[in-house]
C-alpha cells in the first residue's frame, strides 16, 4: 500500500464514518427503507466519496444483502442493520451498525454483544496474528451474552475495487493458522439469538459483474457498458439501474443475469429466524492498526 492508496483508504473511512453518523440522525421507525437508503447514498456522494455497494438495510432475521428496490414499500422497524460501503478511487471502507426500532431489551443486548465483540476483535487484530484468535475473541464476547456468532458469515480483506478480496476474518474460532498481513480489512461480528447459521433467501436486487460476454440485446449491452464504466467489479443494485435507464432496465438485468454476465446475491437469512445484530469497522494494517471508520 503506497502513500496515495493509504490516503484514499483513510478518506473512504472518514466518509463512511460521517455517513454512519448521518444515518443515525435520519432513521426513524416507520420511515421507508427506500428513503433511508437513498438519503445515505446521496450523503456519501455529497461528502466526496462513491458507494462501494448499495446501502444494506436488513431487518430482524435478515442478516445481510437487503437493499430496497425502486418501488419498495418496506418500512424501518425491528432490529435494523445498516451496512455502508464507500470507495475513493477504488479504495474501500466498509462499516455497519444496528439500531433497535422496537424498543426491546433483547434487541439492545444483541446490539451490545456485536459492538463489544467488534471492539475486542479490533483490539486483538495486528500484523501477524493468527485468524482463529480474532474469531475466538468475537465468539467469546458474544457467547458471554448467551447469544451465538453467525459462523458462516465473516469479515474480509479489501482491495482495489474489491469488497471481498480473498482473506476471510472469522466470527468464531475456526482453527485457521492463516495470519493477517499489511492491508485493509473489514471486521464484522454478527450476534444472533438463533442457531448461528444463515441460508440463501430471496433474490436481493444486488448484483455484481462476473464476466464480460457478448449479449445480443442492444439495450442490455448499453446497461452492461454503464455497469462496467461506473461500478467495475463492485456491487450495484436494481434501483440504481432503474433510476438511470427506466423500466426497460429490469428486462436488461434479467438478460444479463441469464447470460451469466452478472450475478445476483441472495438475501442471507438466519436459519432458525432468530434476530441478528451486526457491527462492523474497517481497519488498516500499516505501521500499526488504524480504524478508519470510527
Amino acid at each position: 500500500m503506497d502513500n496515495s492508496e493509504l490516503e484514499n483508504y483513510r478518506k473512504a473511512g472518514d466518509t463512511a464514518k460521517k455517513a454512519k453518523i448521518y444515518a443515525r440522525e435520519i432513521i426513524r421507525h416507520g420511515t421507508s427503507l427506500l428513503h433511508i437508503a437513498e438519503k445515505i447514498e446521496e450523503k456519501i456522494y455529497e461528502l466526496g466519496g462513491k458507494c462501494a455497494f448499495p446501502v444494506n438495510l436488513c431487518i430482524d432475521d435478515i442478516a445481510a444483502h437487503y437493499t430496497p428496490n425502486h418501488d419498495d414499500k418496506t418500512i424501518a422497524e425491528g432490529l435494523l442493520k445498516v451496512d455502508i460501503g464507500v470507495h475513493v478511487n477504488g479504495c474501500v471502507a466498509d462499516t455497519a451498525f444496528s439500531i433497535d426500532l422496537a424498543n426491546l431489551g433483547e434487541n439492545k443486548k444483541l446490539i451490545e454483544a456485536s459492538e463489544i465483540a467488534l471492539k475486542e476483535a479490533v483490539k486483538t487484530a495486528k500484523e501477524g496474528i493468527e485468524l482463529w484468535k480474532i474469531g475466538k475473541a468475537i465468539q467469546d464476547k458474544i457467547e458471554l451474552y448467551n447469544f451465538s456468532p453467525i459462523r458462516n458469515l465473516c469479515g474480509h480483506s479489501l482491495d482495489s475495487f474489491q469488497i471481498h478480496a480473498g482473506m476471510t476474518i472469522p466470527n468464531c474460532n475456526n482453527n485457521s493458522n492463516q495470519v493477517l498481513k499489511k492491508g485493509a480489512y473489514a471486521i464484522e461480528p454478527f450476534a444472533t439469538n438463533g442457531s448461528g447459521i444463515v441460508y440463501d433467501g430471496k433474490p436481493s436486487g444486488i448484483y455484481n459483474l462476473i464476466e464480460r460476454k457478448a449479449i445480443r440485446d442492444s439495450f442490455a449491452r448499453k446497461v452492461l457498458e454503464h455497469v462496467e464504466q461506473e461500478y467495475k467489479t463492485l456491487p450495484f443494485c436494481e434501483r440504481w439501474i432503474f433510476k438511470k435507464f427506466g423500466s426497460r432496465s429490469l428486462l436488461a438485468l434479467h438478460l444479463l443475469e441469464q447470460a451469466g454476465i452478472i450475478h445476483q446475491y441472495p438475501q442471507l437469512v438466519e436459519k432458525s429466524h432468530g434476530k441478528v445484530a451486526q457491527s462492523e469497522d474497517t481497519i488498516i494494517l500499516n505501521s500499526g492498526v488504524e480504524v478508519s471508520t470510527s
